[in-house]
């Protein structure tokens, strides 16, 4: 069989020998077989009592390459993340790859490569995928399309839908907003600010797991991607018996960030983020979750930003700490930063 080329070509996604050297070069060493039994059109699931979480997304940011992570642990971490939201326990991934003819074989290694660490990380197995190789102009370089699989118990199943949220509840998030959406700016306009940002790219599995472990006191969770912190919490209060105040003094935002959005114009609260959470919690467990949030190296930074009032139903309101103002937040109405994941 054929070595690997140092560049992607349209036979690498012909399902034939040029595509098996592909898959038993690159992606195998890395993912490995996901199940006895060998290779599969589909991978067999174990069947289990407790209550499925199926998610989907696809990865198109430009560049494929930013500080702190890359196309390919972004796709582990935001398939991830997108299930333990929801209360479930992350366990499979797919992975479909859709690659420009002509791209570089050690490019694609390295995204391979940092899927496979970034799965280990969070406990996941990536069991089965799909790779596709277009004609060069087609496709910008590669996209990835995954597919999560976890688990959750029934107790748990209140928290996607924020049915047992209440008036007094406090918000949580697990650190510090924006450093995404300003590292991939950064990169892909080769801005040069003077404290560069590094993207908050991370899997929060293991932090959000043991929050439930050890407290029943979660009453709703969402990842804060695309749209912002803004976005999200208005999501929450929209059509609800109860409204929502933040406290912009207590949200955490880095120097370097807010230099950016002042000079680019840009609000952090709307700016997307890869590795944080918005928790709503029982204000009795409120402190108990911040302190198991601070032990993971991804919650350390953890902080209250506010909590669920029962005036202003429906509305979101940030409080300035200036004269005591406030304003009311709205979602996001349109794409801020393309691309951005």
């Amino acid at each position: 069989m054929p070595d690997i080329d140092s560049h992607i070509q349209l036979g690498h996604g012909s399902g034939g020998e040029m595509m098996q050297t592909l898959l038993e070069e690159l992606f195998l060493p890395w993912f490995g077989q996901p199940f006895p039994g060998g290779m599969a059109d589909s991978a067999i699931l174990p069947v289990t009592k407790l209550l499925p979480a199926f998610t989907t997304d696809s990865y198109v940011i430009d560049p494929i390459i930013f500080p702190g992570g890359n196309i390919g642990t972004l796709a582990v971490c935001g398939t991830v993340n997108d299930l333990a939201v929801t209360g479930a326990k992350p366990k499979y991934i797919s992975a479909g790859f859709i690659i420009e003819e002509g791209f570089p074989t050690a490019v694609l290694r390295e995204i391979i490569k940092s899927m496979a660490e970034e799965a280990g990380k969070a406990g996941v197995k990536i069991i089965t995928g799909d790779t596709k190789v277009v004609e060069k102009g087609k496709v910008d370089k590669i996209f990835i399309n995954t597919t999560g699989i976890g688990y959750l118990e029934e107790k748990h199943f209140h928290i996607h839908r924020g049915s047992n949220a209440v008036a007094g509840d406090i918000i949580i998030t697990n650190g510090y907003i924006g450093d995404h959406s300003i590292a991939v700016l950064s990169a892909r306009e080769e801005f040069d600010f003077a404290s560069p940002a590094i993207s908050d790219c991370s899997s929060l599995a293991g932090m959000i797991g043991n929050v439930l472990a050890q407290t029943d006191g979660v009453r709703w969770m969402r990842d804060i991607t695309r749209g912002g912190l803004a976005t999200v919490i208005c999501d929450l209060v929209d059509s609800k018996d109860f409204g929502a105040k933040l406290m912009e003094e207590d949200i955490p935002v880095r120097e370097s960030v807010e230099t950016a959005c002042d000079m680019l114009g840009y609000d952090p609260l709307y700016l997307a983020n890869e590795g944080k959470v918005l928790m709503v919690v029982d204000r009795n467990e409120a402190d108990k979750v911040l302190q198991i949030m601070k032990q993971d190296p991804t919650g350390k930074d953890a902080a209250v930003i506010g909590e669920l009032t029962g005036s202003n139903h429906g509305e979101a309101l940030l409080y300035t700490g200036i004269g005591g103002g406030s304003r009311l937040l709205h979602p996001l109405p349109g794409e801020q930063l393309p691309r951005i994941c």
